[in-house]
């Protein structure tokens, strides 16, 4: 992250607000963000054992209607969308023909012809265009709209955040199981609520329109403040989506990693006849990836960050994608990709940090999992 250039950025419909909360903002993606605002360990231990609440109205809703709409995301993602049911979402990838990342999406089916994507901020022209592009390859009735402009986007995560969001909302919360949504009220808003999130809590993301994002912004804050709901930013949300082991775009998967070897087999539809890369990636599935994602620890006082060197027998051997110290389960965690045959658990590697080498051992992920 760097230092924002004035008058360059974009903003998100809260962006006042931040500012008003004494936030530190950073460029991200293109855009004008909240970094921290009390600070990352205090934000993502407030997320881990009460609520925090995220703008995340930068990221990008891409959506896909028509008789053929079905198809098209068929044909465009590596999960198998057949087996969505109207209103529940799923984990999946947008694909080259390589097998490899244009960028990793939630799916929403919206009605039976009817999807929405929700996509990373930094990626959403790129993803726009690939999939206006691409969805003509079915023929069909198919038509992508980027309806980026037409969402404001919050995420109250923490094991407080039903009980908050219920407070708000005549929608019966409990209904409403993960990776599904439902639409409704909350604070006199019409708005998507779904159960997802990227911090490895349970909690809710949503969607609003932009001229209402302050009201539900404040509605959430004022009525989570007796449970102790804070406001938390892109750093806490890393380290948060870290210790839970979720990939980010850009750093630990992109258009040179394919989605086996970012050990992402389960958003793959084994069982669709075809889509964007599909006989690269069951050719790996069945002979094996040349390298593979994997979880690490250190073994000593030090932490491995981005685009660190691993060495094994004094041979460079791969770069860590994510790297961090948790302020949950203090430690020093992080993932890089390996040789296949250096992957398993316990294998010892070290991590020029610096000029200085730490060793490290792969781990099992995820890092952490929510107790239920």
């Amino acid at each position: 992250m760097t230092q924002p250039v004035p008058g360059t950025l974009k903003k998100t419909p809260l962006h006042a607000k931040h500012r008003a909360l004494g936030a530190r903002m950073v460029e991200f993606g293109g855009w004008d963000m909240p970094v921290e605002y009390s600070g990352i360990a205090d934000e993502h231990m407030a997320v881990r054992t009460r609520a925090g609440l995220f703008d995340v109205s930068h990221m990008g809703e891409i959506e896909i209607a028509g008789k053929d709409a079905l198809r098209a995301v068929q044909h465009i993602t590596s999960n198998d969308a057949s087996r969505l049911a109207v209103n529940q979402i799923q984990y999946s990838a947008l694909t080259t023909p390589q097998g490899t990342f244009v960028d990793d999406v939630l799916t929403y089916r919206i009605a039976d012809d009817h999807f929405m994507l929700v996509v990373n901020a930094s990626n959403i022209v790129k993803d726009f265009h690939w999939i206006a592009e691409h969805i003509k390859d079915v023929g069909g009735d198919a038509v992508a709209v980027n309806a980026s402009s037409r969402y404001a986007l919050v995420a109250l995560q923490g094991p407080a955040a039903a009980g908050v969001l219920q407070s708000l909302t005549g929608v019966d919360l409990s209904a409403i199981k993960y990776y599904w949504f439902s639409t409704g009220e909350v604070a006199g808003v019409r708005v998507t609520i779904s159960r997802t999130g990227y911090t490895g809590e349970d909690g809710f993301e949503v969607f609003a329109a932009p001229s209402a994002a302050e009201r539900v912004w404040d509605a959430i804050l004022q009525a989570g403040r007796p449970a102790g709901v804070v406001p938390a930013g892109l750093g806490a949300r890393d380290t948060l989506r870290l210790e839970a082991s979720m990939r980010l775009y850009g750093n630990d998967m992109d258009d040179t990693t394919t989605v086996v070897e970012a050990d992402l087999n389960w958003i793959v539809g084994w069982k669709k006849e075809e889509f964007l890369g599909h006989d690269v990636l069951r050719r790996q599935k069945a002979e094996g990836a040349p390298r593979k994602l994997v979880g690490f620890e250190m073994l000593e006082r030090a932490i491995g960050r981005h685009g660190y060197e691993i060495y094994i027998g004094g041979d460079k051997a791969g770069v860590v994608t994510s790297g961090t110290q948790t302020p949950f389960l203090k430690k020093a965690i992080g993932m890089a990709y390996l040789p296949a045959d250096r992957t398993a658990p316990g294998t010892e590697f070290e991590i020029d940090i610096r000029g200085r080498r730490a060793r490290a051992a792969v781990v099992a992920m995820p890092f952490y999992k929510r107790p239920k």
